[in-house]
């Protein structure tokens, strides 16, 4: 009788099996952490541009474009013989705005255009020369004699034209939630710059609507905000009991926070006398609705929305006390950030786990 042949079939134990994939996948997730630790610490050291010098030039230089070595700020006699005005660009209450030419690299012209707001024109070039950083335009020289201001030229403007930027065909694939969360960032790390600055904890007065907000700051080309517009930012401080008023008329709306409104109803006239200051507090106010703009509504804006909810809800508090520091929001918006890149990168590891 013909024996059949035994075919022995080894099987691991299950055990054995899911140990070795959890260990794997644990392995998988440590690697992805350190990628991820990586990649978000470039990020946060933003370009590798100082805080505090931009360029890598020390105080009253500046570094334009490719050029390696550090020029001193322009003078009044440099601006007149080498700038060369292109066109007019902008007008506001307090300047002209010229696009402008000095040695074949485009460049922002600014003048005075009303001589009764020389002061708040002067205010603004001595935050632009002490706020120096990351965070803020280059300045290139100025002269006060003139009332003249020549600072670096960002050819995608104010955020204001954001979502238009967005939507020409070379700037598309920086319409994701994770590049409008980095832009949000930004804006939330110059609020922060200006409550901690070298000068004390600026407030930014130049904020009473959402579009008067974005036409203080600029979109650079690799998509990162600088703030540009200096000329309101009055100084807070507290030991010397110190408050603030951002100016002398009645601001109305659900834009400006609770405490810049007039307190005694509409029976009693607006008098700036009796107008309570209030402190910087009103800057953490907006920050929710300035970053629902940054956002917009693209895929994943509103689970970016939904992790942000906490912290919008506390900057929205009506007691200024009791809403964050700007580190405190910076801080957990990064947070939201890290996150969510982690969640893309291994979706479904929280249920694997």
């Amino acid at each position: 009788m013909e024996k059949k042949p035994h075919f022995v079939r080894r099987e691991f134990p299950p055990r054995e099996v899911s140990s070795v994939s959890l260990a794997l996948l644990l392995a998988a997730v440590l690697l992805l952490n350190a990628l991820l630790y990586l990649y978000l610490n470039k990020f946060y050291t933003s370009s590798g541009r100082a805080e505090t010098d931009p360029g890598l030039c020390p105080f009253g230089y500046f570094r334009l474009g490719a050029v390696k070595n550090c020029s001193p700020w322009l003078s009044c006699e440099a601006i007149n013989r080498e700038v060369r005005k292109l066109k007019r660009v902008g007008e506001g209450a307090v300047k002209k705005v010229f696009l402008s030419e000095w040695k074949e690299n485009k460049v922002v012209l600014s003048q005075l255009t009303n001589s009764e707001l020389k002061e708040d024109f002067l205010h603004g070039l001595k935050m632009l020369k002490a706020l120096q950083s990351k965070h803020v335009v280059r300045l290139l020289g100025y002269c006060e004699q003139q009332f003249t201001i020549l600072t670096e030229y960002h050819p995608l403007g104010s955020l204001r034209g954001l979502n238009e930027t967005l939507h020409i065909p070379k700037y598309k694939g920086m319409n994701t939630w994770h590049r409008r969360l980095m832009l949000a960032i930004d804006y939330v790390s110059i609020i922060r710059y200006l409550h901690n600055s070298p000068l004390g904890t600026l407030v930014m007065c130049d904020s009473n609507d959402l579009d008067k907000v974005l036409s203080q700051y600029l979109l650079t080309s690799d998509f990162h905000i600088l703030v540009n517009d200096l000329d309101a930012l009055p100084l807070v401080n507290r030991s010397a009991g110190r408050l603030v008023k951002c100016g002398h008329r009645e601001l109305r709306g659900e834009f400006v926070a609770p405490e810049q409104r007039w307190p005694y109803g509409e029976e009693v006239p607006f008098k700036d006398d009796l107008m309570p200051p209030y402190d910087e507090k009103t800057d953490i106010w907006k920050i929710p609705d300035v970053s629902n703009f940054l956002l917009g509504h693209v895929e994943g804006s509103d689970i970016v929305r939904l992790h942000l909810f906490d912290i919008h809800a506390a900057c929205k508090k009506k007691d200024p006390a009791e809403r964050p520091s700007a580190q405190e929001v910076l801080d957990t918006y990064r947070k939201v950030l890290t996150l969510l890149i982690r969640e893309a990168a291994v979706p479904g590891t929280r249920e694997m786990l």
